[in-house]
């Protein structure tokens, strides 16, 4: 347990580091990667919760993460046009306001999942899976159907949203936003794993037959888990389509669920900072052999099967010395 705590504060130190030796280096393309990791590290956290704590296997978290994009992309495009986002009695308007894009696109992704997770979670193993699956599909081409923000092309967004007191133009500005909110989220993810709540959903993973001798009630358990993991990856969302100024139907795609679950396997299942450690890699991976070849996610794909077949903890169960995640 040591040995991987030492890990973990070595990967959470490194992520700043990086940042932080790029900004000396005049490199703020290597602080947009730094950045890039630690978004997509956040949605990594957000599946583990429904993967690595309550075995849910969802192919469709691409879901949450296009919602909290679109909730970003809508109310910034809005702000910029100056057009009002409904016309009611009461003016809705819409913003640029990076704490108020936020808990919308928290609160869509969750009300998402609780709709989602109480139709998928009647159903188990590749059932599961599939209705995931599906459920991402058809948010995807709901996106390539709507000519109001875009369609098929996607949604530019001319303007960066503001945070108080940071210039968020500025790129190692906006990786302290994300860095901050990253390390918050695991510390969250840290707590519920070792709460009651965190326990008895582990149990319903491993026995739900005993959970429900003793009075509770394992589809509840594993709702509430898919609604906060929703709710975490739709901020994810949020923060991405922020980064690229730009949110488009392929953050609905299954590809992209796959990545993020990627992020998860490679990293390690049930590892609080096994999605920091994946992303870090994946993006590496990306920048170093995508300059290569266009075809790099063959090396991915093998590397992905050496984990599968050869390191069942992920990296850092590897450099751990240990398979089974205590984390």
């Amino acid at each position: 347990m040591q040995r991987e705590t030492l890990i973990n504060w070595a990967l959470f130190a490194l992520l700043p580091a990086t940042a932080l030796i790029a900004l000396w280096m005049d490199e703020p393309f290597i602080i947009t990667l730094a950045t890039k990791v630690a978004i997509l590290a956040l949605a990594g956290v957000g599946l583990n919760i429904a993967l690595g704590l309550g075995g849910l296997v969802s192919l469709g978290h691409a879901a949450f993460f296009g919602i909290g994009g679109y909730a970003m992309g809508i109310l910034a495009s809005h702000a910029q046009s100056y057009a009002p986002l409904m016309q009611t009695p009461v003016l809705i308007e819409g913003t640029t306001s990076m704490p108020v894009i936020w808990l919308v696109a928290i609160l869509a992704s969750a009300l998402a999942a609780l709709a989602i997770g109480a139709l998928s979670l009647r159903t188990t193993g590749v059932y599961f899976i599939m209705i995931t699956l599906a459920f991402g599909q058809m948010l995807y081409y709901f996106a390539i159907s709507w000519p109001a923000y875009g369609g098929e092309d996607g949604l530019s967004i001319y303007v960066r949203n503001g945070f108080p007191g940071l210039n968020t133009l500025d790129p190692i500005q906006f990786f302290a936003v994300a860095f901050v909110v990253l390390a918050a989220v695991l510390f969250f993810a840290g707590r519920l794993a070792r709460a009651p709540f965190g326990l008895a959903l582990a149990a319903a993973r491993q026995n739900p037959e005993r959970v429900e001798t003793v009075g509770l009630a394992p589809y509840r358990l594993r709702l509430v888990a898919f609604v906060l993991s929703g709710a975490v990856t739709g901020l994810a969302g949020a923060l991405f389509a922020d980064l690229n100024r730009f949110v488009s139907p392929t953050m609905f795609s299954w590809q992209m669920s796959g990545e993020i679950m990627i992020f998860v396997i490679l990293g390690g299942v049930g590892r609080l900072f096994g999605p920091v450690a994946g992303a870090a890699l994946f993006i590496l991976l990306e920048h170093v052999l995508g300059g290569l070849s266009d075809y790099w996610h063959v090396y991915l794909g093998g590397l992905l099967l050496l984990v599968v077949l050869f390191a069942r903890g992920g990296m850092i169960g590897l450099a751990a010395g240990r398979e089974v995640a205590h984390d």
